[in-house]
């Protein structure tokens, strides 16, 4: 699948998640990448930001938080594109509890990760 073609799936799948669950997101932006920086297959996705728990520290004018989506590692794991479907939804479940303070043990738990 091209970077076109991802980025809209993962638009929709976006679209689909809760309004609760982004209606809270605050000075966040989603970024879809082709690998991480390492170049590695082994990452999904990744919260870059500080976590909303962790807010007192954050100041007037920052940067916005970004949440990164990787289209070649969600490729190498999926078969078609039901699963790929899966989980791009999952990741972007499993990075947008970061930004809330979820952390991967907790996710684990919860079957989000």
């Amino acid at each position: 699948m091209d970077a076109e073609a991802f980025e809209s799936l993962v638009v929709q799948e976006l679209d689909l998640l809760p309004d609760d669950m982004v209606e809270g997101l605050d000075n966040v932006v989603f970024v879809v990448e082709d690998r991480p920086d390492d170049g590695s297959l082994d990452l999904l996705g990744l919260y870059d930001g500080w976590a909303l728990t962790e807010r007192d520290r954050y100041g007037v004018g920052e940067l916005p938080d970004r949440i990164l989506i990787y289209r070649e590692p969600h490729l190498a794991v999926c078969d078609d594109e039901d699963e790929l479907r899966d989980e791009v939804h999952t990741t972007l479940v499993h990075e947008i509890a970061h930004f809330y303070g979820i952390d991967d043990e907790r996710l684990h738990e919860l079957g989000w990760a």
